[in-house]
């Protein structure tokens, strides 16, 4: 995600292709589906599209695209909830374990 979001926010889209494939795509399509993608993976949940829009924003030049803010390249972990607190006094050398979740 680091790399795409720092071709994309430089214009240099055309690193971002595979020189393997040189020729047989549109840049436009290329920015478009970076675009997209980087607007999937905001941090807040209230900032990414749905579905639908993500369908109607790669299936139309004419639906407008909101321009995506850098990617959070971390997970923000609660590590204050009880089961975290519980794993961690019942552990015997004070490691724990978490596992994430998704949304």
């Amino acid at each position: 995600m680091f790399q795409a979001w720092n071709l994309w926010a430089d214009g240099r889209v055309r690193d971002f292709v595979d020189a393997a494939i040189t020729g047989s795509y549109s840049l436009d399509e290329v920015s478009k589906c970076i675009h997209v993608g980087l607007l999937c993976v905001q941090d807040s949940s209230s900032a990414r599209p749905h579905m639908s829009s993500v369908v109607s924003m790669l299936d139309s030049e004419a639906i407008p695209r909101a321009p995506p803010e850098q990617p959070v390249y971390f997970a923000r972990i609660n590590y204050e909830t009880t089961e975290a607190m519980e794993d961690t006094e019942n552990s015997a050398n004070g490691v724990s374990l978490t596992a994430l979740e998704g949304r």
